[in-house]
């Protein structure tokens, strides 16, 4: 028996995921006919829910490469805590020479950010927020930093447990 419904269930599960293209590049590989081209793609998936992802693929076509990269970035989702459209406080991530700084805004700021710093914010669900990359202008490098910085926002509720306390007892 052949169960027909399967790909359909995972098509609905795929469609709930936003995806963003940061980077397309076309690469080139000289040999002794001539040069041989070949892509590849960066991309950013989320659920505009806390979840995101980000991934890399290369191919020689273009849309091998997108699905590819977007089949890693499933694979690769972080869960990021949100507080009021927004990230808990201010963090700077850091990956290689970029350096990237997350600080919550006020509602009705907007997403001020650019690049891959955008896509990101824009996955995840992040509304208001203010950043600035430092360093490094590489795509790849800047969106290792958000991550690094998404990863470790600090959760108060896991703080007051690792103390043995509750969140009115920190904060009085």
């Amino acid at each position: 028996m052949v169960d027909r419904n399967r790909n359909r269930n995972r098509s609905e599960n795929d469609k709930e995921f936003v995806e963003k293209l940061v980077r397309l590049n076309r690469v080139a590989k000289v040999v002794k006919g001539g040069r041989r081209f070949s892509f590849s793609a960066l991309v950013v998936v989320g659920d505009k829910k806390g979840n995101v992802g980000f991934g890399f693929g290369k191919a020689n076509d273009v849309s091998e490469a997108i699905k590819k990269s977007l089949e890693k970035a499933k694979k690769a989702i972080i869960s990021v805590p949100l507080k009021n459209n927004t990230i808990p406080h201010q963090i700077i991530g850091q990956y290689k020479s970029a350096s990237v700084l997350l600080k919550p805004a006020a509602p009705g700021t907007g997403v001020i950010a650019g690049g891959p710093v955008r896509a990101v914010m824009d996955a995840v669900g992040i509304q208001n927020i203010l950043s600035k990359s430092l360093g490094s202008k590489n795509a790849m490098n800047i969106l290792k930093a958000v991550f690094n910085g998404l990863e470790n926002i600090m959760v108060a509720k896991k703080i007051a447990s690792g103390r043995g306390k509750t969140i009115n007892e920190m904060w009085g």
